[in-house]
């Protein structure tokens, strides 16, 4: 379970499920031996030992045994039909034995716990759990607790896996339950460690700080074994890292590799973690001594994965360290290849031959950069292993745009996309690891692709394409977001959705241009762009933000305002005049989801005087449906006192009375707004919007993420359990989530993703919800107008939202965007 930090780009597709040492006596010598030989991931050699005890054994518990065990190790060599047969072999023999002693029963368990873990990496989330749970119930009967917590922490991934999030959370909850009363010092410890690690997995990096630290404890209490206090040490610095704590982080590896000797895998591990994080952040002489540290420790070790891992990340260290390095780097990966391919560890033999390819890319080798990512490509598709073919397929791409060939470089873009979106869910459920690097090593392939598709003169299939690849970037980013694939169900194919007099604006941020994609109801796709680099994009949407939040209006604000404007909207002023829309839908990109688009201004007027604007993390996700103005019922609920160390909300009272008076409304106040008496409304009546009128955070952190009630704050994995758990009993979504009082996270530029994410969460059709908090007047007023607006006219909630926003604006009083411009209507306009 302990995994170094770049293996997050180079582990195994499957989320590593516990694999139960089972206390079954009596093995053979050859049982034996393999297990040593599977121990040390020489797995192909283990395999070879355990055939040879199958033809041995003549007890069909034992053979049943041993076909578990050969299905372990053919799914860490990626055999999967290999690794089929055998379970399946397994089990028809434990269930057609006449035996039901008790070690046919923990045999079976344990052959159930490699059937889930099949499952589990061929995608198939919900038969693993399942499948797990079984392995649960017999360990439990069998009183056998060590099988049971594994199984248990199982079941956890593939919860986690099918968007299960606060059954996951219970499941591990119930693990640390367990734990906490076991008398097994050494059991507590490991059970300890790997709760921890799994707790990351799922983004609960508190929980596995926390988790991490007891099992730390516990070690030093007893004195235990310097290898156990070294792995707990590495597993804190991984979640420190992934916490972004690097100073605790390169505390933690130092440790880590300082207590255990110079052959040990733990301490290579830990030191490779520790340069990872040195040459990030920009210590390179430190970075420098410690590579020079490390290099001669390889040749202390026997051939293994781990070992072949630690060549590779250290190799790709090295290349960040600068080119003198590349002729170690290349020597690194030359020995991996050999030992992978002497080992028959297929799948550790295409990442070396990848990354020596992408190291020849680097030095512009182009035909050995070629030669060596075809070869590590070839490798991937045999083995069935998509998560690391999408990587040589990207490669191959850059490869031969930077020869010049656009065309073939498109294809290769091409299948690299159709590979990712196929993984979609993977990705997340199968090897929650790689999220870290989803910033390195999945958004660029998006990008990169439309830039390519987006030349001077694109034609209708490749804008086609292109939007196509914007939609799919932003399902892949709520999803590592959320750090679940649970979005699958409810995307629609942009074909099949009815614009309805809205034009859908598509801005996307490339390295050297921004370039926008123009939808307009019944006509082909316009595209337009400006040559500006990312970073100058990054720094005028930054400080527009915070003009934008001034109590007062400057030349500079306006200045900044308008030049976003002749970005998105200037070049298609026209085009949009004589089409007639009357809103105007942005799916916007990276930094632009920080501004309120409604301000953009072009020299005479806000955008909002002349459209109504909503936001969409994509229209797949959430196509256009029309309110049903007839059933508006409120359930509201705020806080206007100080909770939790946040500063009381006078004007919430103000707000909330103004709901009532326009719309029937049912409200919880203070204390009454309880989570579970929130929980309770909900399940209750069928309400068509929910409003809630109290602190909240949207970050770029799951984690961070939350809306404040009486009793705690309610985190968005909460939110999703709270207002989705009346589709369980009602078929009528929630139309419109109103989230006043909340605001992005400060110096966080993905903040906005958390907003979208809480849109996602809710279920909620339309949520509408502030950037900033306004803690005045304007705030109440405007959403009492917004309500006035959408009780009493056959408006779309775009429109009424647009109608609060112009009655603000044409007060002098509030004139100013700090005090209209904050509120964004996320999702269904209509």
């Amino acid at each position: 379970m302990t995994l170094t930090l770049e293996l997050r780009q180079v582990i195994a597709s499957s989320a590593q499920p516990l694999v139960i040492k089972e206390k079954i006596a009596q093995e053979s010598n050859l049982i034996q031996q393999g297990r040593e030989l599977y121990q040390a991931q020489r797995y192909a050699e283990a395999i070879n030992i355990w055939q040879l005890a199958l033809k041995a054994e003549k007890n069909p518990s034992s053979k049943a045994m041993v076909l578990n065990y050969l299905s372990l190790a053919y799914q860490q060599l990626g055999n999967w039909q290999q690794a089929s047969e055998t379970i399946s072999s397994s089990l028809n023999l434990i269930q057609n034995s006449q035996q039901a002693t008790p070690q046919t029963k923990l045999i079976l368990a344990q052959a159930l716990n490699t059937q889930g873990s099949l499952q589990l990496a061929q995608g198939k989330a919900e038969q693993a759990l399942n499948t797990w749970q079984q392995a649960t119930t017999i360990y439990t009967a069998a009183g056998y607790t060590q099988g049971r917590i594994g199984s248990l922490i199982n079941q956890a991934q593939a919860q986690q896996a099918l968007g299960l999030y606060l059954q996951a959370r219970k499941t591990l909850a119930q693990v640390e339950q367990t734990l906490e009363n076991q008398p097994d010092e050494q059991l507590k410890t490991t059970g300890l460690r790997s709760l921890g690690n799994v707790l990351k997995s799922v983004g609960a990096f508190a929980d596995s700080r926390r988790v991490l630290q007891q099992s730390l404890e516990l070690s030093q209490n007893a004195s235990k074994s310097q290898p156990e206090l070294s792995a707990t040490f590495l597993s804190l610095g991984n979640t420190a890292y992934a916490q972004g704590d690097t100073d605790a982080a390169l505390a933690y590896y130092e440790q880590a590799a300082n207590i255990v000797s110079a052959k040990s895998m733990t301490q290579i591990q830990a030191q490779i973690n520790q340069l990872q994080l040195l040459i990030a952040t920009g210590q390179t002489k430190k970075a420098e001594n410690l590579s020079l540290e490390l290099q001669p420790k390889f040749n202390n070790l026997s051939p293994s994965r781990s070992t072949i891992y630690s060549r590779i990340n250290l190799a790709k260290s090295l290349v960040k360290l600068g080119t003198k390095e590349y002729t170690t780097s290349a020597k690194l990966l030359a020995i991996a290849i050999q030992e992978a391919e002497n080992l028959s560890d297929r799948q550790a033999q295409s990442y070396a031959l990848g990354y020596l390819g992408g190291l020849y890319e680097q030095t512009e080798q182009w035909s050995n950069a070629e030669n060596f990512t075809y070869k590590a490509l070839q490798i991937a598709q045999a083995i069935n292993a998509p998560h690391i073919a999408y990587q040589w397929q990207w490669q191959l791409g850059r490869i031969l745009k930077a020869q010049g060939e656009i065309k073939q470089a498109t294809s290769a873009y091409e299948v690299a996309f159709t590979t990712l979106k196929s993984l979609r869910g993977d990705l997340v459920a199968i090897n929650s690891d790689i999220q870290f690097s989803f910033r390195e090593a999945v958004e660029p392939v998006y990008r990169e692709y439309v830039q390519l598709l987006l030349n001077p003169e694109p034609s209708q299939e490749q804008l086609k394409q292109a939007r196509q690849v914007i939609e799919s970037l932003q399902l892949a980013e709520l999803d590592n977001f959320l750090r679940s694939a649970c979005l699958q169900g409810q995307i629609v194919p942009i074909e099949q959705i009815q614009q309805s007099a809205a034009a859908v604006i598509y801005p996307i941020i490339l390295e050297d241009r921004l370039e926008v994609i123009l939808s307009l109801p019944q006509q082909g796709l316009r595209h337009y762009g400006t040559k500006i680099s990312q970073p100058e994009v990054e720094e005028v949407i930054q400080q527009l933000r915070e003009n934008l939040e001034k109590p007062f209006t400057t030349p500079e604000g306006k200045l900044l305002s308008a030049k976003v404007y002749d970005w998105l909207i200037r070049p298609v002023e026209a085009e949009l005049a004589q089409s007639q829309v009357k809103t105007l839908v942005f799916v916007l990109d990276g930094a632009l989801r920080n501004v309120p688009i409604a301000a953009l201004y072009d020299g005479n007027q806000y955008l909002v005087e002349k459209y109504s604007i909503a936001l969409t993390p994509g229209l797949e996700l959430l196509g256009p449906r029309p309110l049903r103005q007839s059933k508006l019922k409120t359930l509201v609920a705020g806080l206007t006192e100080a909770r939790h160390g946040f500063s009381s909300l006078p004007n919430v009272s103000d707000e909330l009375k103004t709901i009532e008076s326009e719309v029937p409304s049912e409200v919880l106040l203070n204390r009454t707004f309880t989570s579970s008496a929130l929980r309770k409304q909900i399940d209750s009546v069928p309400f068509s919007v929910v409003h809630l009128a109290t602190h909240g955070q949207f970050s770029s952190n799951a984690d961070e993420t939350f809306v404040l009630a009486w009793d705690k704050p309610i985190k968005l994995n909460e939110l999703k359990d709270l207002l989705g758990s009346r589709e369980q009993t009602t078929l009528e979504p929630i139309e419109l989530l109103v989230l006043s009082a909340c605001e992005t996270a400060e110096g966080d530029k993905r903040a906005a993703l958390g907003l979208a994410g809480v849109a996602i969460q809710a279920g909620a059709r339309s949520t509408l919800a502030s950037l900033w908090s306004l803690d005045d007047e304007s705030g109440a007023r405007l959403v009492g107008e917004f309500y006035k607006e959408l009780a009493t006219k056959q408006v779309t909630k775009a429109e009424a939202l647009r109608q609060a926003q112009l009655s603000l604006l044409k007060d002098p009083d509030y004139r100013h965007p700090v005090h209209w411009a904050a509120y964004v209507l996320l999702g269904n306009w209509l």
